[in-house]
């Protein structure tokens, strides 16, 4: 009587995907703390925005970040230290304030004026006081190669070029050693069914879809807002796999639950 009764939900699974079906579930149910969330990320736009001009390059990468100081320092020296030089790296902290930060004219470093707990909000912040022609993300925990960015714009910007590109990621345990690389080509049926998009490995143009969903996503909350703008941006924009590793990712459960409240 069960697998009767669960033949529906398999059916639809295998039609839709797990990870849309669930994505769905999470709209409705969680819809009205994203619109308030809408309302304060405007807000907190327009206020730091007053406050001075929009850095503007060829690439913008936004790191969001709350209370990691060292690791922070690690991601902003990993960014800063890309070969393409033409970029501006715009740190977002969720409300508890910023470390002491690298003295370089292409780190722009703000705070909100509260917390969020969203990092999808944090995120949005940063891409909306920019004025690049690309974005790109990295998470304070993480670190990217040298040739990260490099390797990505020689995609987007080649004759026929995609409009978002990610990179393989070099999965790494908290001890530094290596666990595994994890690269795998572009489909977005795939997708549907395997959570393998991750934005500390996406550049992309910047175009109105280039947002995070503002969705509260506690760690029971699945697909994650990586899965979710990788998946609705691929939707109306080209994006292609550069299957070479220049992200080094830390697979740690404190990395994953970490809660941004308070």
């Amino acid at each position: 009587m069960r697998r009767i009764a669960r033949a529906p939900w398999e059916l639809l699974k295998r039609a839709f995907g797990w990870l849309v079906l669930f994505e769905l579930r999470n709209k409705v149910l969680l819809a009205p703390s994203a619109l308030r969330l809408r309302r304060l990320e405007i807000a907190e736009v327009r206020r730091l925005a007053a406050a001075g001009d929009r850095p503007a390059a060829l690439v913008a990468t936004v790191i969001a970040t709350h209370r990691r100081p060292d690791e922070l320092r690690a991601a902003v020296r990993s960014a800063l230290a890309q070969t393409v030089r033409d970029q501006v790296v715009v740190v977002v902290d969720d409300g508890a304030g910023l470390p002491e930060l690298p003295a370089d004219p292409r780190l722009f470093a703000v705070s909100l004026a509260q917390n969020t707990g969203v990092a999808g909000v944090v995120r949005n912040v940063g891409i909306r006081l920019t004025r690049s022609r690309y974005v790109a993300f990295l998470d304070d925990d993480n670190l990217w190669e040298p040739d990260h960015l490099e390797r990505a714009l020689a995609v987007l910007e080649s004759p026929q070029g995609p409009d978002g590109v990610y990179t393989a990621l070099r999965r790494v345990l908290p001890d530094g050693t290596e666990r595994d690389v994890l690269s795998v080509p572009f489909d977005r049926r795939r997708a549907a069914r395997e959570s393998f998009l991750d934005t500390n490995a996406f550049v992309a143009r910047r175009t109105r879809a280039l947002r995070f969903s503002r969705l509260r996503r506690t760690p029971e909350v699945m697909p994650r807002e990586d899965w979710e703008l990788v998946r609705r941006y691929s939707r109306g924009h080209s994006v292609r796999h550069v299957p070479h590793a220049t992200v080094r990712y830390l697979v740690n459960p404190a990395s994953f639950y970490t809660t941004w409240s308070g």
